[in-house]
C-alpha cells in the first residue's frame, strides 16, 4: 500500500492541502494528515480548521513513500522552524522517497539545499528566496523524486502529478476523469 503523509502547520493553505489529501484518497493512496503542533486541530490560513490523524511527534514516517508540504503563510514559515520537519524532509529527499511542496512551501526545501539544480515551480512571490534551482512557470513539475506546483490554482495538477509519480500515469488520468477535470 502506498502511503503519503500530508504534514499541517498552523496557517496553511487550505485548498493545497486538501485537494491532495481528497485525490490521493480517490485513487487509493493512504494518506495521514499529521500536525506538526501540539493539537490535532490544525487552524488554515483562512479559517477552516482541520482535524489530523496524528501528530508529528507520534508519526512513523519510515513507514511513508511520500512526504507532502502544504503553502500558505504562516503556514510554510511554521514548517520551516520545526526541527522534525527539516530532519524528515531531508531524509525523505535525500533517500530518494517523493517530497511534495507547493506554493511557498519549495522554500523549506531551498533552505535545505534540496532543490540545487532542480527544476521546480513556487508562488511568484517567493521566486527570489529560492537558491539553486530553475524555477519554471508551469503548474506542476516533477524532477526526480521532488515534485512541486505553484499554488491554490495549482493544486489538482500537483495532486495529479503526485498520484502519476505514486501510481502510475493511468491511475491519474482515471482520477481527473472522474472529477471532470480538463
Amino acid at each position: 500500500m502506498i502511503k503519503v503523509n500530508v504534514l499541517l502547520a498552523d496557517g496553511f493553505e487550505e485548498i493545497e492541502a486538501l485537494t491532495v489529501v481528497d485525490l490521493l484518497r480517490r485513487a487509493q493512496i493512504y494518506v495521514d494528515t499529521v500536525s506538526i503542533g501540539d493539537e490535532y486541530q490544525v487552524h488554515g490560513a483562512h479559517g477552516i480548521n482541520v482535524q489530523a490523524e496524528d501528530l508529528f511527534e507520534e508519526s512513523d514516517f519510515s513507514e511513508a513513500d511520500a512526504i507532502v508540504l502544504p503553502g500558505g503563510m504562516p503556514g510554510t514559515a511554521n514548517l520551516k522552524e520545526h526541527e522534525g520537519v527539516r530532519k524528515v524532509v531531508t531524509d525523505f529527499a535525500e533517500g530518494g522517497k517523493v517530497v511534495g511542496a507547493i506554493c511557498a512551501a519549495p522554500t523549506v526545501l531551498s533552505d535545505l539545499g534540496l532543490l540545487k539544480g532542480k527544476r521546480i515551480a513556487c508562488y511568484p512571490s517567493v521566486e527570489s528566496d529560492i537558491q539553486g534551482a530553475v524555477i519554471v512557470k508551469v503548474p506542476a513539475v516533477v524532477d526526480g523524486n521532488i515534485v512541486t506546483s505553484r499554488g491554490a490554482g495549482t493544486a489538482i495538477d500537483f495532486a495529479l502529478e503526485l498520484i502519476t509519480v505514486l501510481a502510475g500515469k493511468e491511475r491519474a488520468v482515471g482520477i481527473a476523469e472522474s472529477i471532470i477535470y480538463e
